[in-house]
């Protein structure tokens, strides 16, 4: 399949999966970290970030599912190697053994942070493509981590 089967142009598709499969390797790293808070979280917290990090990295892993098949979709292979999820993300790894949920919770929004910038770029990206299909994934992606960097910057009372 390719780009012309679902009429869109394949010169203006490029840049939306050059930049789908970038915001696919960053949301790995992501979905590492937040696995990694899911399983290290200690204190009197626990309980309540415990929980929600596994609703975040549950949904962060439905999200790199549809940004592969959406890929897949415009006729592009998806990134599918730790290497290169690693060498392509601007968000990076980060040892969660022994931090402080407090710590787990500002890195965490400090990547939603990031990964809404890069969302946002794409929107303005696809909206020049005329890719109204990924337009919308993107922009349901994004709506769902603002509301919940919202949450988990009151968590740790920032504003």
């Amino acid at each position: 399949m390719d780009a012309k089967e679902i009429s869109l142009n394949e010169q203006e598709v490029k840049p939306v999966v050059d930049h789908l499969n970038e915001l696919l390797a960053n949301y790995h790293i992501h979905y590492q970290k937040l696995r990694g808070c899911h399983w290290n979280v200690k204190g009197p917290s626990f309980f309540t970030l415990h929980v929600k990090f596994e609703e975040l990295y549950t949904e962060a892993l439905t999200f790199i599912d549809e940004l592969a098949e959406r890929i897949l979709t415009l006729g592009k292979p998806p990134y599918s190697t730790f290497a290169e999820y690693i060498q392509t993300s601007q968000i990076k790894e980060i040892n969660t053994i022994g931090m402080k949920d407090t710590d787990m919770v500002k890195a965490l929004i400090a990547d939603m942070a990031a990964l809404i910038e890069m969302e946002r770029n794409i929107l303005d990206i696809t909206s020049d493509a005329g890719d109204d299909g990924t337009n919308d994934m993107i922009n349901r992606f994004m709506q769902y981590k603002e509301k919940n960097t919202w949450m988990l910057r009151s968590f740790v009372n920032e504003d």
